[in-house]
């Protein structure tokens, strides 16, 4: 992999040496929107750096319901990916594309070697563990403690700052999928955030008002 390309997106995050070493030991992978990247159950062998674009990371029940953890952008890893690395176990979670996304793949092995050797990489893997631990508590803070009126325009809005955008292409059926309800309820909460003027819709394009402008 061309070391001027990783030093360009991540020379933020980590020491020159690092960056050399990421270079040549990782894989640089391209994936479409929707594109599936790893599934539940499946073995773990690398776990991604997110150079552009963004990745949707989920969970699912007994009933196969899926629920939305949090979103991976530019600079970030998975932390729940890092932990299956940790503890050698397989994968708890389905990683998506939200929209087409570039990665650098990094073999797990390196993980634990560069937490030794490198106090840039370290520091990144524990606020990795910080940030996504605590956007996993706003999300059950959201499903235990907010009406789905409230979980669905936080959600649209997400999205939205996701794409940097002020419109979000989506279904009602996914929007319901990803909120693990029904899509007659999302539709019906959609007609009721377009009555109050927060969204506007046309086809599968949602337009978040307060962002227009």
């Amino acid at each position: 992999m061309n070391p001027t390309y990783i030093q360009n997106h991540l020379s933020h995050l980590f020491e020159p040496e690092l960056i050399a070493e990421i270079s040549r030991e990782g894989t640089q992978a391209s994936f479409k929107a929707g594109h599936e990247i790893l599934d539940i159950g499946q073995p773990i062998r690398h776990f991604p750096l997110v150079i552009k674009g963004s990745l949707k990371v989920m969970t699912e029940n007994e009933e196969g319901h899926e629920l939305l953890l949090y979103y991976l952008e530019m600079g970030d890893t998975c932390a729940m990916t890092l932990q299956c690395c940790l503890n050698d176990t397989k994968s708890k979670i389905r990683v998506v594309a939200e929209d087409a996304t570039d990665v650098v793949l990094i073999p797990i092995k390196r993980m634990e070697e560069w937490i030794v050797k490198y106090g840039s990489w370290r520091r990144f893997i524990f606020n990795s563990y910080h940030e996504r631990l605590n956007e996993m508590l706003d999300a059950i803070d959201n499903l235990a403690f907010q009406n789905l009126e409230d979980r669905l325009y936080k959600y649209l809005k997400d999205k939205a700052m996701i794409n940097g955008s002020a419109e979000v292409k989506t279904t009602h059926r996914e929007i319901a999928a990803e909120l693990n309800t029904a899509r007659v309820v999302i539709s019906r909460l959609m007609k009721k955030l377009e009555q109050q003027g927060k969204i506007s819709s046309d086809r599968n394009c949602i337009q978040i008002t307060e962002f227009v402008g």
